[in-house]
């Protein structure tokens, strides 16, 4: 990290020239402040191509400005966030505005202005760093400190949006007229700006319709999506070469393995990586990933590459660390696979969305019944009660795309009791988990959990495994994890 700065005091920040980082300050000479104006080449670019979504983008907000004629819509960024004291946390843009601009810059906020024809878009960014008072090097955001960005002229050939200085902004809403809705939880000088001029009713209402538009991808969209499952893919791979490794110190090795592919060939993580090894495969979002790695026992990983555009995959294996799956882990994981594949099966166009959770949460149902570990009850009776739902527990999917768990302001006539379309990518996850402590279940079912998860997307014939590339079925993942051990 860079030198620590003293506080200022009162008297100090009176003073003409100070650098100012994270709210500390020292003071500057004249003469330093003088030399840092010039010298500099000038480093505009021209002639750049237009971001490689820019007509999807184009296509979303004219869809955007169709279904709120008249009105301002006002879809921000964000903001940086503390971590701790003078730190950040890594910045991601809003989904929302992401999708309409393609643009990932902090600060950021895209405005739909209503004309007579529909809707003037302009985006609103920081720009350059001023050079002349020094902002770029006395200021702890300047360009010295965290980094050159695009000028406005940049953003507007990168982007085909009109580019304004986001400084001037909440002045312009606070005395714009006329209806306005924006995004909200984003940019709290934004809402300030507005907070007479727009309702929490209308403002879900936009919020509402930008998570239903993503339910169905564009070309760009699916593109995506597979890039991150083929990158994932090969993070799974990364991690098999490992295991002894992470036998030898923690899940972490896990965790830290597969994050490097993803900030290799992606932006990120989508989101926490689930390493899950021996009885934490039975916790279904375990998230510490601080614990022992065994042989003879199963490693459960649900993680997902992160594209540079934003997309995610999501994907689970549910791993013998030792290459071999013994004859309880298979008899479990054979069923979770049965599962998975009626689930797959059930997703087509023209499908209710919910018919691939019955049809994997019927073969679970049956499998328990066929165990014995239900009584006498027979499959109807159990699914009438739900009673699976002791080892089952979740739901067996979810749509997929910018956020792991996409489109979740989606209303439920629009999702979950929808009917399935060509271009929605979703996920198909079942699972069974027999936790430590559960004494209905025999002793060697204990503390074992198995789920497998692929992204599926929607055909016009059926469906697409966009991560078919791993296996799935038992002896094919052990002869896969036999061939990467090598």
């Amino acid at each position: 990290m860079a030198e620590e700065l003293t506080p200022a005091t009162p008297e100090e920040t009176e003073e003409p020239i100070k650098q100012r980082k994270n709210g500390l300050y020292r003071e500057v000479s004249d003469e330093l402040a003088e030399n840092m104006k010039s010298g500099w080449a000038d480093t505009e670019l021209t002639g750049l191509a237009p971001i490689a979504q820019a007509e999807h983008t184009a296509a979303r907000r004219a869809a955007l400005s169709a279904r709120f004629p008249g009105e301002r819509l006002v879809i921000p960024a964000g903001n940086l966030k503390t971590r701790s004291n003078d730190t950040e946390y890594s910045f991601r843009a809003s989904t929302e505005y992401a999708y309409l601009t393609g643009d990932q810059t902090q600060d950021g906020v895209l405005v739909l202005e209503p004309t007579a024809g529909g809707h003037r878009a302009t985006i609103y960014l920081l720009p350059r760093s001023n050079r002349e008072n020094g902002e770029f090097w006395l200021d702890g955001q300047g360009e010295l400190w965290v980094g050159r960005r695009h000028s406005l002229a940049e953003a507007e050939q990168l982007l085909g949006i009109p580019a304004k200085d986001v400084r001037e902004l909440p002045a312009a809403l606070q005395e714009a007229t006329g209806p306005v809705r924006n995004v909200r939880g984003h940019d709290a000088a934004i809402e300030a700006a507005l907070t007479d001029k727009v309702t929490a009713e209308r403002d879900e209402e936009l919020r509402v319709y930008l998570s239903e538009a993503r339910l169905v991808k564009d070309a760009f969209e699916i593109a995506e999506l597979q890039k991150a499952c083929d990158s994932t893919a090969r993070g799974f791979e990364d991690v098999v070469k490992v295991l002894d490794k992470a036998e030898a110190t923690s899940e972490r090795y896990i965790e830290g393995t597969f994050f490097l592919r993803a900030r290799v060939e992606g932006n990120d993580i989508g989101y926490g990586s689930i390493c899950a090894a021996g009885p934490h495969a039975t916790t279904l979002h375990w998230v510490r990933n601080d614990g022992a790695v065994r042989s003879g026992e199963l490693l459960l990983l649900d993680a997902g590459v992160e594209t540079t555009e934003l997309y995610t995959a999501d994907v689970t294996r549910t791993l013998p660390i030792n290459g071999r799956f013994n004859e309880i882990q298979r008899r479990i994981y054979d069923a979770v696979y049965e599962a998975q594949e009626a689930g797959i099966a059930a997703v087509k166009p023209g499908a209710d969305y919910r018919d691939f959770h019955d049809a994997a949460q019927r073969v679970l149902a049956e499998k328990l019944v066929e165990w014995g570990l239900l009584g006498d009850l027979d499959v109807e009776k159990v699914l009438e009660l739900g009673l699976q739902r002791r080892w089952t527990l979740h739901g067996t999917g979810h749509m997929l795309g910018m956020d792991v768990h996409d489109c979740a302001a989606a209303r439920t006539a629009s999702y979950v009791d929808a009917t399935l379309e060509p271009g929605m990518c979703l996920t198909v996850e079942p699972g069974l988990y027999f936790q430590a402590d559960d004494l209905t279940v025999p002793e060697e079912y204990r503390g074992i959990g198995v789920r497998i998860e692929d992204d599926i997307l929607v055909t016009e014939d059926g469906n697409r495994n966009l991560s078919a590339s791993l296996p799935r079925q038992a002896d094919e993942v052990e002869a896969w994890m036999a061939r990467l051990k090598g």
